[in-house]
């Protein structure tokens, strides 16, 4: 579902209440956990459009899967490598539910087995095994270093997959001779309903937000192939190259963008707190921040903070106000607002009523001054003024 998940009132909030993201919007296309992270995201201000980019294969319904877990129980691996701790979880769950959840953890027993991490050995213990060994980095190039170093060949291996792509990990073991078995958990498919998507999309290209959030590759390389499917590719890749901030929970997230050159911001710790905490210093420090008659001004998505106030911003107006910040200081005539004003047409009386719907919001009409006969300019103070007018 497409969601508005908030967006702030009509300047009600104290200065102190706002919070960083305040005036920003987010794109989330998580489909999973998408609410603790919109939660995360709307305490610091942010207003969230939510589209999830995919949806999750019930893993009681999964065949492949099912087909997985029967081939290992017939022909028992020498080693399974667990990545994830929900998909461990999961595949524990799901073989319970098929009737085969004794003889899996029966089969696990008796392997060497690998955990990624903190968390997936935390699951495994949980199920009441124990792994032979996990690094403390969650690396899984680390994982396979110490797979190749005790030598793979003609070994049968097993990797719990979790719809992530695994660079080069599985290709490095068939190279070294062994035989890979992947185990399917949790396979994402496009969405059944893509109407969010492609709105999401859309506000993407017209730089209706701020951000777009990636928790998982396979939603990031979702949202590119129904763009691409839309005609809407370049125009996206422009956005996100530019005015919309891509930002991924991880390295491994981040490599469907890349491959189309598109740089990404990345938390040094992959979760979704240090994925906020990332956007709360990078949005603000995009944001166009100004000294206009004696005031403090700070241009953000939707809102303005005026000497550390929100003010929220009807798009008409965030509309001038940007192509006015573009050349601060400098007469903007109205025929070049009335171009920034998206379906207005080509009445200037348009150009009129929205700016003074603009000075409104703002609370201070003298930021921006009526030149006669000639249109409209951010009145920056003198200083700045001799500033942009050298620069």
């Amino acid at each position: 579902m497409y969601e508005e998940l908030q967006r702030p009132d009509n300047g009600t909030q104290e200065r102190a209440e706002h919070g960083p993201l305040a005036g920003f919007t987010v794109g989330v296309t998580a489909a999973r956990r998408a609410d603790e992270l919109g939660a995360l995201l709307q305490r610091r201000g942010a207003a969230v459009l939510h589209a999830p980019a995919l949806r999750i294969v019930p893993l009681a319904d999964d065949s492949e899967l099912l087909a997985a877990t029967k081939e290992l129980l017939d022909r028992v691996p020498d080693v399974v490598v667990a990545t994830t701790a929900i998909g461990f979880r999961g595949w524990i769950e799901a073989a319970d539910g098929w009737g085969l959840g004794e003889p899996l953890l029966e089969r696990l027993r008796g392997v060497e087995l690998l955990a990624r991490g903190p968390k997936v050995k935390g699951a495994i213990r949980a199920a009441g095994l124990t792994e032979d060994w996990s690094p403390c980095s969650e690396s899984l190039a680390e994982v396979l270093d110490r797979l190749l170093a005790e030598g793979v060949d003609g070994r049968r291996i097993a990797v719990q997959l979790h719809g992530e792509p695994l660079p080069g990990f599985v290709e490095a073991l068939r190279a070294g001779g062994a035989e890979v078995v992947g185990v399917p958990v949790y396979r994402w498919l496009p969405p059944e309903d893509l109407t969010p998507v492609d709105r999401l999309l859309d506000a993407a290209v017209a730089r209706g937000v701020d951000a777009l959030t990636f928790t998982s590759a396979p939603a990031a390389q979702s949202l590119l192939n129904r763009a691409e499917e839309r005609g809407l590719l370049p125009d996206l890749l422009a956005a996100l190259g530019h005015d919309v901030l891509p930002a991924c929970v991880g390295p491994v997230t981040a490599l469907p963008l890349q491959a189309h050159g598109v740089d990404t911001v990345q938390p040094e710790r992959f979760r979704l707190g240090p994925l906020v905490q990332l956007l709360c210093k990078e949005l603000p420090g995009r944001a166009r921040s100004l000294p206009v008659a004696g005031h403090r001004v700070e241009i953000r998505g939707h809102a303005v903070l005026v000497d550390g106030e929100l003010r929220p911003v009807p798009p008409a107006g965030m509309s001038l106000l940007r192509a006015l910040s573009r050349r601060p200081g400098w007469v903007v005539s109205r025929a070049e607002l009335l171009r920034a004003l998206p379906g207005a047409g080509r009445d200037e009386h348009a150009v009129e009523t929205a700016m003074a719907r603009l000075r409104t919001a703002l609370g201070a009409p003298k930021l921006i001054q009526t030149v006669v006969k000639r249109g409209y300019r951010l009145a920056l103070d003198p200083a700045a003024d001799a500033k942009y007018a050298d620069a």
